[in-house]
């Protein structure tokens, strides 16, 4: 996998990138606010791994949430998503094509289902969870069915090995 690289748009609508966060481990994940539930849950249990880490490794973690639904959700819509799973999350989106871009970087994709009569569709999307060291290199590949005791000794490891001597 290639390293961590981007320039997205951040919840207060200004440019993000990769560097904003170096030196922090980075869990990418690749979803959208109106996601019924492996969003939800995934981000939830991120959360609860990220909580039952030593206290002193967690603030090293950062959790990248990047929106594959720019139509629908505004940089306002995804901050408002983003803090009900904590401050460790930062939510990200950009134009369709930086996404496109940006997931075919990490062999992923994203799809648009055909919209209802209301106008609600639905979007396919990844489950998996990107994980970058704090130098941006691709060190994990989380994958659904992986325990909350599992990704958390998992990035306790990492941040472990990753801390100053």
């Amino acid at each position: 996998m290639p390293e961590l690289e981007f320039s997205l748009t951040g919840t207060s609508g200004n440019p993000v990138t990769e560097t904003d966060s170096a030196g922090q481990i980075r869990l990418v994940y690749f979803g959208f606010t109106s996601c019924p539930d492996v969003c939800p849950a995934t981000l939830s249990g991120l959360r609860a791994a990220i909580k039952q880490m030593p206290d002193d490794l967690q603030d090293d973690v950062t959790t990248l949430f990047v929106s594959v639904d720019p139509n629908r959700d505004t940089p306002e819509r995804i901050a408002s998503y983003v803090n009900f799973f904590g401050q460790g999350v930062v939510g990200l989106t950009g134009e369709e094509a930086t996404l496109r871009e940006f997931t075919k970087r990490y062999r992923t994709t994203f799809g648009y289902d055909q919209p209802d009569a209301e106008g609600n569709y639905q979007v396919s999307h990844s489950a998996a969870v990107y994980v970058f060291d704090g130098d941006g290199d691709a060190r994990l590949l989380l994958r659904p069915g992986l325990t909350t005791e599992q990704i958390s000794e998992d990035l306790t490891a990492l941040a472990a090995a990753s801390a100053p001597s």
